[in-house]
C-alpha cells in the first residue's frame, strides 16, 4: 500500500462581522467573528506542478466559510463550525480532513474574557 503524504493548509483569524447567536440583540446588532480553519490534503501534484487547479484553493474556501457567516442565523458556534466544516469535505474532494475553530469576539454575558470558541474536525470516510 502506497503512503498518503498530507498537507496542511491554515487558515487563521479571518474575520468576519455575523448576526449568529441566542439572544435576540446578538442576532439584531451582530458581532465580531474569527474563524481558522485547518486543511489536510495530498498536496503532492500541486507540489510538482506548482498550479492552483492542482490544489486546494483557499480563496475558495474562504468563500464558503462566508456563506455561512453571512447567511441564515445559527443559535450556536458549535453548529456554525460544524456546518463549516462539513461543506468543506462536501466540496473540496482532494481535503481528507478539517478542523474549523470559530470564536464569538464579543460575548453577550456579564463576565470579561477575550472570546468563546467552538472546534470541530470532519474527516472523509475512506
Amino acid at each position: 500500500m502506497a503512503a498518503l503524504h498530507l498537507t496542511r493548509l491554515s487558515i487563521e483569524n479571518a474575520e468576519f462581522f455575523a448576526y449568529h447567536g441566542v439572544r435576540q440583540e446578538e442576532q439584531s446588532l451582530g458581532g465580531r467573528y474569527q474563524v481558522d480553519i485547518d486543511l489536510w490534503y495530498d498536496a503532492s501534484r500541486a507540489v510538482v506542478s506548482d498550479t492552483l487547479s492542482d490544489t486546494v484553493n483557499y480563496e475558495d474556501v474562504l468563500f464558503v466559510v462566508n456563506e455561512h457567516m453571512s447567511g441564515e442565523p445559527y443559535e450556536l458556534i458549535e453548529t456554525l463550525a460544524f456546518g463549516i466544516a462539513t461543506d468543506v469535505i462536501d466540496r473540496f474532494p482532494l481535503v481528507h480532513q478539517t478542523t474549523v475553530r470559530v470564536r464569538k469576539l464579543n460575548v453577550p454575558i456579564q463576565h470579561i474574557m477575550d472570546y468563546v470558541e467552538a472546534e470541530v474536525t470532519q474527516m472523509r470516510e475512506e
